[in-house]
């Protein structure tokens, strides 16, 4: 009874937020610069290039994509990482990086969040996230010179958002000057 009530008191302020005050969350753009969408090739507000050095944060698989071409948590991991790993690198070499000279790559993944597939517990938890792991590898590998693959961490999480699987947040050194936004 207690738990019931108090959701519907937070449902009923995040629906006043949501309706009333759209723009009292809003990020407001830096000064002199337009608010863009993160579609396609743009780039995102939250990225940053500092004394030679691109930081990107949470690029995932679903970034860079029109919400028509999203994929589901239900569709295979593998394709959850190859679409990451696009995004990335469309994102470092758009910012005049290449994907040798990233310095280092925090990779977070989950486990599908879906009504159709059950979560596992216990050891088919962690033979999932291994799983996991080892498909990452096998693709993560694919997209740096041989040698070349940069510092990494690798933590399984419980959830991600935007319908993805795989997140992916570094930094990388710009070898080249980024082109001017179009």
């Amino acid at each position: 009874m207690q738990i019931d009530t108090t959701r519907r008191y937070f449902n009923k302020i995040a629906m006043m937020l949501a309706t009333a005050a759209p723009g009292l969350l809003a990020q407001t753009p830096a000064p002199g610069k337009s608010p863009a969408a993160t579609t396609g090739d743009q780039p995102r507000r939250n990225d940053r290039i500092h004394n030679g050095i691109y930081y990107f944060p949470g690029i995932g698989s679903n970034s860079g994509y029109p919400r028509e071409d999203h994929i589901l948590v239900t569709d295979p991991f593998e394709k959850h990482v190859t679409r990451t790993m696009d995004s990335l690198k469309k994102s470092v070499e758009r910012a005049g990086c290449t994907m040798d000279s990233i310095l280092h790559l925090e990779v977070f993944t989950c486990l599908p969040h879906s009504d159709k597939t059950p979560m596992p517990a216990g050891k088919a938890k962690f033979d999932a996230q291994t799983a996991q792991y080892q498909a990452l590898n096998k693709i993560y590998g694919t997209y740096f010179s041989p040698g070349q693959a940069p510092s990494r961490a690798y933590m399984a999480v419980d959830w991600i958002p935007g319908d993805s699987l795989v997140e992916i947040v570094g930094s990388a050194r710009v070898v080249t000057a980024p082109a001017p936004p179009a």
